[in-house]
């Protein structure tokens, strides 16, 4: 099935809901005019479609290939990785003095979810670069970023993020990797690195991580690691290739999804030590890697809304072509089972679920380029508090999202959605890995309840919740009745997410197990009542094209029709998550270790 990128609704949500006209009249924001940006998207579109999307199958049935500590990549990566940077898309958001377009986070945005729709296999090896050159961007010296960013930008070299050991997990105080000065301004790296996307590849000249390690004098726990950057090929003074460094893949993963994607064990230093500049300060290493890991998170959540919407074209395919049965109210013959009022429901729950993720994500990405270009610095500030405030949320929720609307997708097919011949499987299986990687499910839901909401004293949830209030009245002074149920629902649904700040902000002290018990509930709570605000707020404008008679009328009449879905289906959940988090930790702790 071809992919065919939803433009009209993602130029609706960014001109619509994130303003783009108001991100243009930003400092430095100047070149995405509304038709600068069309154009964009619509060429990204054209090069997804058709250079990226038609190896997506490919690589789940011929996935990266390892031998002798060499990685050869899936037939065709290598071919449109070269095409991807000599168009120029690794550089949509990233500076022009490096080779970049110099166009702002809300405009990669679309087109970083029209390639991880694509193919989000090969979608990763570009979403780690990007964070790379964040990281670098942040905190690199001036010779780290003339070396490496016009490479990175120009898709000659490629980055990855190298956290993950074989004790260390998610508790990163536990990396053991080692960084031993030689007074030269260099250091001798050696560790084991392993789940590193794209560690090692045939796609680029040279392969760039950044490494997360310990000096030798460096305190215990998480303010005793730096970060370095370890090329695979060391770099020459002249910028030219040198000797091959002391870093090498022992092995790749055999995974159930996103298969063409090599993850990698990576050894630094078995024959001497891998030769390494440090980033930034010593011991401050993982202030600049979470950087890039929020940067990732971001993308991450993008992912999801990506994944999802590719389940959802091949569903409704599916469902308008596959014949069965005669329809409830006695037609003559057999129809296509979208006549049938269970597939229209799941149908709905996915493109509702979608459009609400997007419109949310692509909000979020407003507000960082407000944060970044705004000249005044309260409004920066503010606006980095709501990016900041939504990045877990985006992540968590979207990608959750991913897998229950994948799932449903296999539904629709009935048994021929079991079968790995019709592609539908597929989105399932690389779904999956998204609320794990980068910060799984629950590492979101804690930095959203601790970070985010206990420690301002649930302030900026609550500037959130007012916000949300604000379109509440809107709805409830609408003339239609959509609106006002929406409305009904929307307002419903934000008081139990105030309740539950509330109940946060109250016990964290006292009984920090018991609110912690509930972070993901929370967070798919805030998911639901943000993402449904947004949705409000879509049918709001498009009920005014409506008065107006402007534009596609079956286009708006579609927003808000599924706008009301949403409503009825998830914001109509809120008070039973309010219930669950609120009330329900006793539960949750009731049984001892030993009764399980």
């Amino acid at each position: 099935m071809r992919y065919v990128a939803p433009l009209k609704d993602m130029l609706f949500v960014m001109n619509e809901l994130a303003d783009l006209a108001a991100v243009n009249t930003l400092p430095g924001c100047e070149d995405a005019t509304p038709e600068t940006v069309e154009a964009v998207l619509e060429e990204n579109a054209r090069f997804c479609s058709e250079v990226i999307a038609p190896l997506n199958q490919t690589g789940d049935r011929q996935p990266s290939a390892w031998k002798d500590g060499a990685v050869t990549t899936t037939p065709g990566f290598k071919e449109a990785f070269k095409a991807y940077g000599a168009a120029g898309w690794q550089g949509v958001q990233h500076p022009v003095y490096f080779g970049g377009q110099g166009l702002p986070k809300m405009v990669a945005t679309p087109c970083m979810e029209m390639l991880n729709a694509a193919n989000l296999s090969f979608a990763l090896c570009p979403l780690l670069t990007d964070g790379a050159i964040e990281a670098l961007m942040t905190a690199g010296s001036e010779a780290q970023k003339e070396t490496f960013l016009p490479n990175f930008i120009a898709g000659k070299w490629t980055g990855t993020m190298n956290l993950t050991e074989p004790q260390a997990g998610s508790d990163l105080a536990m990396v053991r990797s080692r960084a031993v000065p030689q007074g030269d301004g260099t250091y001798k790296i050696s560790g084991t690195k392993i789940f590193i996307t794209y560690g090692e590849h045939d796609m680029a000249e040279n392969i760039v991580h950044l490494v997360l390690a310990r000096t030798p004098d460096a305190p215990e726990g998480v303010k005793g690691i730096s970060l370095f950057v370890v090329p695979k090929f060391l770099v020459n003074a002249d910028g030219s290739l040198g000797a091959r460094n002391d870093a090498y893949c022992v092995s790749i993963e055999h995974k159930l999804g996103i298969r063409a994607s090599p993850t990698a064990v990576l050894q630094f230093g078995d024959h001497g030590g891998a030769i390494g500049t440090l980033v930034g300060e010593e011991n401050r290493g993982l202030e600049t890697m979470f950087i890039m890991m929020n940067a990732a998170r971001f993308a991450v959540g993008i992912q999801g809304i990506a994944v999802a919407e590719r389940a959802y074209q091949k569903a409704v395919s599916y469902a308008k072509d596959r014949v069965q049965s005669k329809d409830l109210e006695g037609s003559a013959t057999a129809v296509s089972i979208i006549h049938q009022p269970d597939v229209r429901r799941m149908l709905m729950s996915m493109r509702a679920q979608i459009e609400a993720a997007r419109a949310l994500a692509y909000v979020g990405a407003a507000a960082f380029d407000i944060a970044h270009h705004h000249a005044d610095a309260e409004v920066r500030s503010s606006h980095q508090a709501f990016y900041e405030f939504l990045v877990p949320v985006i992540k968590g929720w979207a990608t959750e999202m991913s897998i229950d609307v994948a799932s449903t997708g296999l539904q629709i097919h009935g048994g021929m959605g079991f079968i790995e011949e019709t592609g539908a499987a597929q989105y399932y299986r690389d779904a999956r890995i998204l609320t794990i990687y980068e910060g799984t499910t629950a590492i979101q839901a804690n930095d959203l309840v601790g970070r985010k909401t206990a420690r301002d004293g649930g302030a900026v949830a609550r500037d959130i919740i007012a916000r949300v209030r604000k379109t509440e009245a809107e709805l409830a002074a609408a003339a239609s009745a959509d609106l006002q149920a929406i409305g009904r629902h929307l307002a419903a649904a934000s008081t139990s997410l105030d309740e539950v700040v509330a109940y946060v902000v109250a016990n964290i002290q006292a009984d920090i197990k018991g609110v912690f018990a509930g972070s993901v509930p929370y967070l798919k709570l805030a998911g639901i009542v943000l993402g449904g605000w947004q949705m409000a707020r879509a049918a709001l404008i498009a009920q005014q094209k409506l008065n107006a008679q402007e534009g596609d009328a079956k286009f708006y009449q579609a927003k808000i029709a599924t706008a009301r879905f949403f409503a009825d289906y998830y914001l109509s959940q809120a008070g039973a998550y309010r219930s669950a988090i609120v009330a329900g930790s006793s539960g949750v702790l009731a049984l001892d270790e030993d009764q399980f």
